[in-house]
């Protein structure tokens, strides 16, 4: 018996290091798992991965209304309703000062990642069986501020956090959990830009930089951030709902 027996999983952000590492545990412990990302060929690409019949998935822009009820009637046609919808599409923002911030990058980011959030919840929550879980990816950024400058992402990651608490308190009623999985600085590409980008911004290297902030004294694995997830996803988590849940090796202690 896996933990996840039966449920069909949705994945947005699929492809990427947390969203396939996630996919795959979620497949591991017996689920059906939906995956969703930009580009048909990463969705592919993560799909094949999963090398599972309990596999599939669709591309679609998480921050359009009309592609994201596509994705969930996708997933629903293809699976049954839903048991975890696991919002975790992302893209990095861009790090520069406040007064050059490009105001495109700004609407994108949070298009992406605070609409994405609630155009999920929006239409995957009616399309989800009673006692679900729902899942956003927020990040260490959410709860603070940060190095470089990145002020779209900072603000987005904060964002997301305020939609999962008002979708924790509309989904209460059908037990349906809403939690937010915030990550600290993970040893993946996603990242390592990021770091890239401040590192050039601050004249220090942001990856040593953070590390010695950590307490556990590394970046996370994306595999580590899976099993929080899976955890959340799980019945194992039954009594958590509205909950930030941090998986940053200690960073904000």
């Amino acid at each position: 018996m896996g933990l996840l027996d039966n449920n069909v999983c949705v994945v947005t952000g699929g492809s990427g290091s947390v969203g396939l590492a996630s996919a795959k545990a979620f497949v591991r412990e017996g689920g059906k798992v939906f995956i969703v990302d930009l580009r048909e060929a990463d969705v592919k690409r993560a799909v094949a991965a999963l090398n599972s019949p309990n596999a599939d998935g669709m591309a679609a822009d998480v921050s359009d209304g009309a592609q994201t009820k596509a994705y969930i009637d996708a997933a629903v046609k293809k699976f049954g309703k839903i048991d975890v919808l696991f919002s975790n599409a992302g893209n990095p923002g861009q790090s520069a000062s406040l007064f050059d911030y490009p105001e495109d990058v700004f609407d994108k980011t949070l298009a992406i990642h605070a609409k994405g959030a609630f155009l999920a919840c929006k239409y995957g929550i009616p399309q989800m069986n009673d006692g679900g879980s729902v899942i956003i990816t927020s990040s260490l950024a959410g709860v603070r501020g940060g190095n470089g400058g990145n002020i779209s992402y900072i603000t987005a990651k904060h964002a997301q956090i305020g939609v999962m608490r008002s979708a924790a308190r509309a989904a209460a009623s059908r037990n349906i959990r809403v939690n937010s999985l915030n990550p600290g600085p993970i040893d993946n590409e996603f990242q390592t830009n990021i770091e890239n980008a401040i590192s050039k911004m601050i004249g220090t290297n942001a990856t040593e930089m953070f590390n010695q902030q950590i307490p556990l004294k590394r970046h996370g694995h994306p595999d580590e951030i899976a099993n929080t997830a899976l955890f959340l996803a799980s019945s194992l988590s039954s009594f958590v709902t509205g909950a930030v849940i941090m998986a940053d090796g200690g960073m904000t202690s």
